[in-house]
């Protein structure tokens, strides 16, 4: 049976795009993630770009929430775990499973906080993403 190819594209090294978009997200700097991620997203031609497009969007949710809108934090936190389940549990060393499971977490959290609620979620639960050093040999944390 035949590698889908994006099980192949998940091996490879990130890219210096989605790295950089990476340290924006862990920085909670979630609107220059969202650029910078977008870009990489619109370049890419392969189905990997969905990984991109999953990170941006629970970027996107972070961004609404720390905002207090709960309709576009939930909306986002949910399509962007979605998007990424394909790719778990690791993919361009990426630990996607923990991303998903972390972004899941927060969607519980605002979702019990209800719409009036969003400043009362602890900012703790925002998502970290983390590499898998050992899906790739590069030392990436």
């Amino acid at each position: 049976m035949p590698v889908p190819e994006f099980c192949e594209r998940c091996a490879g090294s990130p890219p210096a795009g989605l790295l950089h978009g990476v340290e924006l997200f862990n920085q909670r700097d979630y609107f220059a993630c969202h650029e910078v991620l977008e870009a990489v997203w619109n370049a890419e031609p392969h189905a990997i770009r969905t990984v991109y497009k999953g990170i941006l969007q629970v970027g996107v949710g972070c961004y609404h929430l720390l905002r207090g809108n709960y309709i576009g934090a939930t909306k986002k936190l949910q399509s962007g775990a979605d998007y990424l389940v394909p790719y778990a549990p690791v993919c361009l060393s990426v630990d996607i499973g923990g991303l998903i499971a972390d972004a899941r977490h927060l969607l519980r959290a605002v979702e019990v906080a209800g719409p009036a609620g969003t400043a009362l979620v602890d900012r703790e639960l925002l998502p970290t993403i983390r590499f898998d050093v050992q899906a790739d040999g590069n030392g990436l944390t």
